[in-house]
């Protein structure tokens, strides 16, 4: 039997978040959403940056960034912008990544173009590259916080469209190289690596869900259902972003003072080697 138990939100805790300010990208919707919205319930003051701004994103945030991290001149305005309204920046959730659905092909190596493998590692690696870049100035005078959204695509290359998971590779091993040089300074630099998470990639109906349904011959309304059996997840349900929120928000709060160049994955069990 498949169970799929809704994450319920809790009331915020206490991780002294209070006051604090954070930039999150990717933070329209699905996991960047909830990771901004968790942060600003726990007191922090959150810029969200995103292609496209949306109603919730700006509630949650301060201020909205409508901006494209696929190259270096989108992350340098963000952080400007960032900065201008908030005067510093104590957290970086870098969680932008996946790509556009209609340059991913489901393809196999000799099918991927050069054009897919640039657009993924400028979209899942090299905007994390560029914002951090950016944003370390400000970090190192603050002592903050950095975390990378990357996947557990990272470790099972064989799953999801080519480059993907090279990129998502690229940026774990990214995040522990900036943690060894930053971490002695006072910058705590960790991953998040979740596994199946019920965003609207999987559950959307013109995203990468349907188009994997379509693939394996299901409607898109069982693939959600189908999934924990397909990628053989112990706790029989996905993940939901509020849960991968959470585990963000304790993070980069003190109450993590001594996580330093973790990879932290959130999968329901799914990965069967540590």
């Amino acid at each position: 039997m498949i169970f799929d138990l809704p994450f319920k939100k809790e009331r915020p805790t206490n991780l002294e978040l209070a006051g604090k300010t954070a930039v999150v990208t990717g933070a329209s919707r699905g996991i960047g959403l909830a990771i901004a919205e968790t942060l600003a319930a726990e007191g922090a003051r959150v810029v969200g940056a995103a292609r496209t701004i949306t109603d919730e994103l700006r509630k949650a945030a301060v201020a909205t960034v409508p901006v494209d991290l696929s190259s270096p001149d989108g992350a340098t305005a963000l952080v400007d912008t960032a900065l201008e309204e908030l005067g510093g920046i104590d957290i970086l959730v870098n969680n932008v990544g996946g790509g556009d659905i209609d340059r991913l092909a489901l393809g196999g190596f000799l099918d991927t173009t050069d054009g897919q493998w640039r657009h993924s590692l400028d979209i899942n690696l090299f905007s994390a590259v560029w914002t951090t870049r950016a944003a370390l100035p400000s970090l190192l005078d603050r002592r903050g916080a950095i975390v990378n959204i990357s996947s557990i695509n990272a470790r099972l290359p064989a799953i999801g469209p080519i480059a993907y998971s090279e990129a998502k590779a690229a940026l774990t091993a990214f995040g522990k190289r900036i943690s060894e040089e930053f971490g002695p300074r006072g910058v705590r630099v960790n991953t998040v690596s979740p596994g199946v998470v019920g965003t609207g990639t999987w559950r959307g109906a013109d995203l990468v869900g349907a188009r994997v349904a379509a693939a394996q011959g299901v409607s898109h309304e069982e693939l959600p259902a189908a999934l924990p059996d397909r990628f053989g997840i112990a706790s029989r349900r996905l993940t939901e972003p509020e849960e991968v929120a959470a585990l963000v928000a304790f993070l980069v709060s003190g109450k993590a003072s001594n996580i330093v160049g973790s990879d932290l994955v959130i999968d329901g069990g799914m990965l069967k080697t540590s």
